[in-house]
C-alpha cells in the first residue's frame, strides 16, 4: 500500500490519496480540492502514477473535506461512500459553504454508505470502516489492519480531538467513540488525520490531554 498526502484549500485539509501498488486501484479520501491548480495538482500526481481511482471516501461531510467531490465524480467517476448520518451535510453544502463564504460545485451521483460489519477491498487491502460520531454524527474512520494504519478525520489528531460545536457535534460521544474503538486498536497504529501530522494510537493514548 502506497499513500500520497495533500495540503488543499484555506483549512488546510489532509487529502489522502491510497493505491495498491500492484494492481494500480486507488483510493481518494476527503478530496478538499479548492480551485484548478489544487485539482491539476490532484490530477497530474493519478495520472503520473498511472492510478484506477475506484472508491472516494469522505470521512464525514463538512464543507472542508467535501470541496472537491464534484471534480473527482466527473473526473473519475468512482463509487462513492459516506456515512449515512451526514447525508444531511452533504444536502446542505451550500448552506455550509455560504457560512464560510465559500462557493461549491455540487453534482447528483449515486452515494453508498459506510457499514462497520462490511470490509472494502481494494485488491488484497481489506479497509474496516469504524463509525465514529461526535465530530459530526456521521463521521468514520478507515482502519487497515495489514498495515496498521487508520485514518480519522477530524475525529483524533495529535494531542487534539475536533471540535464538537458543528452541526450534530458532541463532545461526550466523540470521546467514548475514540476510547472504546479508536483506542482498541495497538498502540502501534498510525494515525492519518483529517488535518495537521501523523500521530499514533499508543502516543495519543499518554498524551492527549481531552481523552484524560
Amino acid at each position: 500500500m502506497q499513500v500520497k498526502t495533500f495540503i488543499f484549500n484555506p483549512f488546510s485539509v489532509n487529502t489522502y490519496l491510497i493505491w495498491n501498488d500492484n494492481s494500480k486501484d486507488a483510493i481518494v479520501i476527503d478530496p478538499g480540492c479548492f480551485n484548478e491548480f489544487e485539482e491539476e495538482e490532484l490530477f497530474s500526481y493519478i495520472k503520473k502514477i498511472k492510478l484506477n481511482i475506484k472508491y472516494l471516501f469522505n470521512t464525514h461531510c463538512h464543507i472542508d473535506h467535501i470541496l472537491g467531490n464534484a471534480f473527482m465524480l466527473e473526473k473519475y467517476k468512482p463509487k462513492f461512500y459516506i456515512g449515512k448520518e451526514d447525508e444531511f451535510l452533504l444536502d446542505g453544502a451550500n448552506e455550509q459553504a455560504e457560512r464560510f463564504g465559500m462557493r461549491i460545485k455540487l453534482i447528483n451521483y449515486e452515494r453508498n454508505y459506510f457499514n462497520e460489519n462490511e470490509d472494502i477491498e481494494l485488491g488484497n487491502i481489506r479497509i474496516r470502516p469504524i463509525h465514529t460520531p461526535g465530530h459530526s454524527p456521521g463521521s468514520y474512520s478507515f482502519y487497515i489492519h495489514s498495515q496498521k494504519v487508520c485514518f480519522t478525520g477530524d475525529v483524533l489528531f495529535g494531542e487534539g480531538i475536533g471540535r464538537t460545536d458543528l452541526w450534530g457535534g458532541s463532545f461526550e460521544t466523540l470521546k467514548k467513540a475514540i476510547v472504546e474503538k479508536l483506542f482498541a486498536l495497538p498502540n502501534e497504529t498510525d494515525i492519518y488525520p483529517g488535518h495537521a501530522e501523523i500521530t499514533t494510537i499508543g502516543y495519543e493514548k499518554r498524551y492527549n490531554e481531552f481523552l484524560k
